[in-house]
């Protein structure tokens, strides 16, 4: 379904694997659109945390994060945090996340707390990226259902589509019960190392599966790309000349082109 033009796109990033680059990319990829001036939203949904710390922010020191805002006791508003970059805002996680599951289970509408909550902001956002956790329970279901995509990284390593079949089915399982319109935004090859064999196979295999959906941005091994959520900022920020920046921006150009 093609998207209307000044639509805000909601892009769920998933990957049941954990150490894909699904946190990478939240964070960069959504750099990448601020620098490019689109209002853009990273919202963390994973109790890990990850994407909260990467850049930057404390964890265990915010007044509200995703979780009270899933279960009401806050608005989206009062969770979102401003960052350097003048068009990122963030909505962080906090370990409290890990009670969303079991506290929800059993509600009938459990799938739609995030899509509610998402739907009245829309218009203020350009693009709105959530960083699921490596699994595909209830906080994976809500991101799915209220997502209008998803995007796939996929490291360029051995047993790169292991485990993608459970994902692909959890994709069409939500299409055909909660959320006809969604679709696999694409694919993202990451810890690519160009000087192996590997590598290459992978990526062959990877697009020979996928088609068109795979990128042609792909994400290299990189040091620096490694060390920027050590000190809480987005590759962008850290060495916006590296590779890993490079191959960012590639991809926030490329998301936008289409």
């Amino acid at each position: 379904m093609k998207r209307k033009e000044n639509e805000c796109e909601v892009i769920a990033i998933a990957n049941q694997k954990g150490g894909v680059g699904k946190t990478t990319t939240a964070i960069n990829l959504g750099a990448a659109f601020a620098i490019a001036e689109k209002r853009v939203l990273v919202v963390d949904l994973d109790p890990q945390a990850n994407s909260t710390t990467g850049f930057g922010i404390d964890k265990n020191g915010v007044k509200h994060d995703v979780y009270d805002v899933l279960v009401g006791q806050c608005k989206l508003e009062d969770a979102m945090l401003d960052y350097d970059l003048k068009f990122l805002k963030l909505i962080p996680s906090s370990r409290k996340l890990a009670r969303f599951e079991l506290e929800s289970v059993s509600e009938d509408d459990n799938h739609l707390y995030l899509k509610r909550v998402l739907e009245k902001y829309s218009d203020m956002f350009d693009y709105i990226l959530i960083d699921l956790p490596p699994s595909l329970g209830l906080l994976t279901i809500n991101a799915l259902t209220a997502a209008t995509n998803v995007l796939i990284p996929i490291q360029a390593e051995y047993y790169a589509l292991e485990g993608l079949s459970d994902l692909m089915g959890t994709i069409n399982r939500i299409k055909e019960n909660f959320n006809e319109a969604l679709e696999i935004k694409g694919i993202l090859l990451t810890m690519y190392d160009e000087r192996t064999n590997l590598s290459k196979q992978v990526e062959e295999e990877v697009r020979e599966y996928f088609d068109s959906k795979v990128y042609s941005a792909i994400v290299p091994r990189n040091i620096r790309l490694s060390e920027a959520p050590s000190f809480g900022k987005p590759i962008q920020l850290y060495d916006i000349k590296s590779a890993g920046s490079k191959a960012y921006l590639s991809l926030a150009k490329e998301i936008m082109s289409k």
